[in-house]
């Protein structure tokens, strides 16, 4: 069939690889330092990718072309995700619960003691299900808001099983793992910290997406830190 597909001027393009990151279907990879068009029944036509190309090495044409297939691409996403969630053979991967004092009011201790509770962190990393998971307030956070913000640990890690990634930089689609981890557990409630700047917006779709995908209802929040580390109010 004839349709509205994309095309790469492997000539412009820079190598920087952004359009792939903004390809949510996958119909965009990596090939010798060039962006790629790997699959046409992957390619939506609906050009996200556009928009974050600097070089303008991304155009719309019309051709021949498989149709869009949105079920080949939510199985390659799934499969993806398997292998994300595969032990690398690291023992950095390995799951595991850090033990705290659970305390109800806010102590004296030093604001450099870690409140983490549990290991691995990186949302790809972490398993759909955990000890730790049982009864969990959940937070996801943006991996720069420790960064920003001084007092994360007490004011946001405390208390909470913590999970961390970047939509940005990562390639997956958290939304999908999210959902299945608040779906088969039992998470008491969700909060989101992001950063103030537009790309971390998706981490915060992801989590309301997981949210709503789950089929289940508790308190929820987002909380926004600025670049210069304060709270958006």
């Amino acid at each position: 069939m004839v349709r509205k597909i994309i095309h790469i001027d492997e000539e412009k393009c820079n190598g920087c690889g952004l359009c792939a990151e903004a390809c949510h279907e996958g119909a965009i990879g990596m090939a010798g330092g060039k962006a790629k068009l790997l699959r046409d029944d992957y390619c939506d036509g609906l050009g996200d990718c556009l928009p974050t190309c600097p070089a303008g090495a991304i155009t719309f044409v019309e051709r021949e072309a498989a149709a869009y297939d949105e079920e080949a691409v939510r199985q390659n996403k799934r499969k993806k995700q398997k292998e994300d969630m595969q032990p690398c053979g690291c023992p950095g991967s390995q799951s595991r619960q850090i033990d705290r004092e659970t305390m109800s009011e806010p102590t004296c201790q030093p604001p450099s003691e870690s409140q983490l509770r549990q290991w691995p962190v990186q949302i790809k990393l972490a398993p759909v299900n955990a000890p730790y998971f049982d009864g969990a307030h959940l937070l996801i956070a943006a991996d720069c808001t420790a960064y920003a913000y001084g007092s994360f640990h007490q004011d946001f890690i405390r208390g909470k099983v913590t999970l961390i990634g970047c939509p940005k930089l990562d390639s997956s689609d958290y939304s999908e793992k999210l959902a299945e981890i608040i779906r088969e557990n039992d998470i008491k409630s969700l909060t989101v910290v992001r950063m103030e700047v537009p790309c971390c917006g998706g981490i915060e779709q992801a989590a309301v997406s997981a949210l709503k995908e789950s089929g289940k209802f508790m308190p929820w929040q987002v909380v926004t830190v600025c670049t210069d580390g304060t709270i958006l109010e």
